[in-house]
């Protein structure tokens, strides 16, 4: 059946279909900056993605859908974060990048098609800065740094609504310095295409293009770059957070558009933001976790991948740990469920109102909500192949439960507490003390910065 989605760029929803006579299906999401570990609020925008992924294919054909998604690897934080650990920028961004690709297999994430670094396509991004510098859209500054002249595209600001809110080139908000080194710029609207190295860069460094100093891309030429060179230059659908969309998704337009002269995304797609106990993730609140903090509180993968798909994507979602508990009943529902199917016969048509959600914008609570009308009903009659595309379409995998978290008896965590306490008072002996007692009665107190946990001691 047709797949329809929200545009943001019409602010309308609209037919998915393949622009290219090969019948192939181009889409490009953001991926991730590899200095740290994903939390759960990337991965909410990762599991919707993988979801589009899997419902283009089942309307296409799995060989009729071509997924970019790039790997930022070189940008403020990665270079910060290099310098930081004494160690060189690959070694950092390599560690971080496999640890994202364990993440996403564990949540059962289908590997892109194409996933370009940054790094390694330095020389389409030099390219795409000079065509910009030579048709005048791009201009040095005196460290050797290029900036594209946002004043040179009529359009921008049309997916964002940007002018509209605020911005106006020429304006004095717009001339208002946003960057230490706003004082380089024509205009403060304008943003980098290229960086000049700086001594903090380290050895972080590549030859600009001609007229520019040794440095690195800016962040928002990257996509750009990697989009053209693996999809072409007109793609039929951009995705990714909604915090992407200003400025990031708008520069990307404005420097593609004027390279090519052609639609840079055909369509445009944003998922909205997570929340975490009605409130917004912050390290300072306690409520940003990772996939591991969860796996250590008890909860399998597949149980986070059911919650972030919940919540329709375009509206904002509150994620509780209670969230994660009725994730868990409702798998072992459908792990009984499908044991009892039979593998043989059945009526394929039981679950077409699934799949008439997720093509209809992506409608996961619609979807889901159809998918255990079924269930309650009973197995009777329903085809084991078409509730197995369910599972693939929702990318929702059936394997045993991982088994809870082992709680902690009461004295246990009364010392813990105890010990805490000591150890915040810079009461050494005390705290030494105790953590014995603790490991006597088999038990380890792992602390963090901020924090501490209990987990059953390793024997041996």
């Amino acid at each position: 059946m047709p797949v329809t989605l929200f545009d943001s760029l019409t602010r309308s929803l609209q037919q998915l279909r393949p622009s290219q006579p090969d019948g192939v299906y181009r889409f490009y999401n953001c991926g991730p900056t590899v200095y740290a570990p994903a939390h759960i609020g990337n991965f909410r925008t990762f599991v919707v993605n993988d979801l589009l992924r899997r419902v283009l294919e089942l309307e296409f054909g799995p060989d009729k859908v071509k997924h970019v998604r790039n790997i930022t690897d070189v940008d403020d934080k990665t270079i910060r974060r290099s310098r930081e650990e004494a160690r060189p920028l690959a070694e950092v961004t390599q560690k971080w990048t496999d640890k994202f690709h364990a993440d996403c297999d564990a949540l059962n994430c289908l590997r892109p098609h194409v996933e370009p670094t940054a790094t390694g396509h330095i020389p389409e991004q030099v390219g795409m800065i000079a065509e910009l510098l030579q048709k005048g859209h791009a201009y040095a500054t005196g460290d050797g740094s290029v900036y594209f002249k946002v004043g040179s595209f009529p359009g921008y600001g049309a997916l964002s609504r940007v002018k509209e809110r605020e911005l106006q080139v020429g304006s004095a908000l717009a001339h208002k310095p946003q960057t230490a080194d706003a004082d380089e710029k024509e205009d403060g609207s304008d943003f980098a295409l290229w960086k000049a190295w700086k001594p903090e860069d380290g050895d972080v460094k590549w030859p600009g293009p001609a007229g520019a100093a040794a440095g690195r891309p800016g962040w928002h030429i990257e996509c750009s770059a990697m989009s053209r060179k693996h999809l072409g230059e007109t793609i039929d659908l951009h995705t990714g957070g909604e915090d992407l969309l200003f400025p990031h998704h708008e520069n990307e337009i404005a420097q593609t558009e004027c390279c090519t002269g052609h639609a840079f995304a055909l369509h445009w797609y944003h998922s909205k933001h997570l929340m975490v106990d009605g409130a917004k993730m912050s390290k300072s609140l306690g409520n940003l976790y990772t996939l591991d903090d969860l796996q250590a509180k008890g909860f399998s993968p597949m149980a986070l991948r059911y919650a972030l798909l919940s919540g329709h994507p375009r509206k904002q979602l509150n994620f509780t740990i209670d969230s994660l508990h009725a994730a868990e009943k409702v798998l072992a529902t459908l792990r009984t469920f499908r044991a009892a199917l039979s593998p043989t016969g059945g009526d394929a048509a039981a679950l077409e109102p699934v799949f008439a959600a997720l093509c209809d914008d992506l409608n996961t609570p619609a979807a889901l909500g159809a998918l255990l009308t079924v269930v309650n009903r009973g197995p009777v009659g329903v085809s084991l192949a078409s509730f197995d595309r369910v599972l693939f379409a929702l990318g929702l995998k059936l394997d045993a439960p991982v088994a809870p978290a082992a709680e902690a008896p009461a004295e246990v965590k009364d010392l813990a507490a105890q010990r805490w306490a000591a150890k915040q008072a810079k009461n050494w002996a005390e705290a030494d003390r105790l953590r014995g007692s603790i490991t006597a009665l088999g038990w380890a107190m792992l602390d963090s910065k901020t924090d501490y946990k209990l987990e059953p001691a390793k024997k041996g």
